[in-house]
């Protein structure tokens, strides 16, 4: 039998002991998401597809933008086949209602990430795939220089979005006054602003970009006031309850920031899956430090979304940037080594 005073010295180290003892990675068991994705052999995405660079049917038919690659990167860690994916057409009224629901398993449909969302709704917002502010558009030919001027103004805008606060945060800013005419339908939005039923049309400034692009009768008609309010960091959205999809869908979305940043792209990830840099290694399961296990994924989930669909700026490039018809900058979408927000944590 002990004594107390060795009782009182095995109690002291017992914690210690605990803490040193080394920690095994146990495989996740399968969550409800997962495990309702893996047996319907689908991903299900909820999406704007009103949206050029985001989401949109292109000419082809064929579903594209940096929102539809994220959900297509998913599918391919998760299911193996890029091309397992449902693509829901939302509003801004039912984009989260649906996946509140359970029809969806992610929402990508251009939601902002607000504290509101993300703490009343049960929802889950993961790493931003985009940063943008709101902007007004108006045309050219009404001589605007600054947001000051649109006192007595039409706007047009969607409802429940970010746009209707933005407009009431300028109404009080510079005390002036704006109707509003308020269009759920994003094509029926478009067609009242560049029909002129509007003087001017707010929505974040890539998304105005992309409809005066693709449009506009004449995109040069059209002008992007200087002036940029709030801030909108937008990227998937789950529920919340799930910690295991969660980490899956960010840790997707790190591993296609982490693939620009070291070079890894869907030409050359064979190749580089023979480099000897351990962080390299680890991304693309290679080794004895490849990861996926924790989220209950094979070790080559980062992988075949990198040969699939590409890294980030791959996608970024062929939806919104130089490969597109937007030509849209990097600007604070770019990589934390190059002056931007991007930045995943290490594997």
């Amino acid at each position: 039998m002990l004594n107390p005073a060795c009782k009182r010295l095995l109690g002291a180290l017992v914690p210690t002991l605990a803490f040193l003892a080394p920690v095994t990675a146990q495989p996740a068991d399968a969550g409800p998401t997962l495990e309702a994705v893996k047996a319907r052999g689908t991903l299900v995405c909820a999406v704007n597809g009103s949206r050029p660079g985001f989401s949109v049917v292109d000419s082809k038919g064929e579903w594209t933008g940096l929102e539809v690659d994220v959900c297509r990167a998913i599918a391919a860690a998760v299911l193996g086949d890029s091309s397992k994916t449902q693509f829901v057409k939302t509003t801004t009224q039912t984009r989260l209602t649906v996946l509140q629901t359970g029809e969806v398993d992610v929402t990508v449909s251009n939601v902002t990430w607000t504290y509101g969302r993300d703490a009343d709704l049960g929802l889950d917002f993961v790493t931003p795939t985009f940063y943008d502010g709101q902007g007004f558009l108006v045309p050219r030919k009404l001589g605007v220089k600054s947001v000051k001027d649109l006192d007595g103004a039409s706007i047009c805008v969607r409802p429940g979005s970010t746009s209707e606060r933005i407009i009431a945060d300028v109404q009080a800013k510079y005390r002036i006054k704006i109707t509003l005419v308020v269009i759920e339908d994003q094509k029926e939005l478009n067609t009242a602003f560049f029909g002129g039923r509007c003087d001017s049309f707010v929505q974040t400034t890539s998304g105005l970009s992309a409809i005066r692009a693709a449009v506009a009768p004449n995109p040069d008609d059209y002008v992007i006031l200087p002036e940029i309010f709030g801030k909108d960091p937008m990227g998937p959205v789950v529920r919340q309850g799930d910690p295991q999809w969660r980490d899956i869908v960010q840790w997707i979305v790190f591993a296609l920031f982490e693939a620009e940043e070291r070079g890894v792209t869907s030409a050359n990830v064979d190749q580089m899956r023979e480099s000897k840099e351990a962080e390299t290694q680890r991304l693309l399961g290679v080794g004895t430090g490849a990861t996926g296990k924790g989220l209950g994924l094979d070790p080559q989930w980062a992988y075949r979304a990198i040969k699939q669909v590409g890294n980030y700026a791959e996608i970024y490039d062929r939806s919104l940037g130089d490969g597109s018809k937007l030509k849209l900058g990097r600007g604070i979408n770019a990589q934390w080594t190059n002056g931007g927000l991007l930045y995943a944590p290490p594997f």
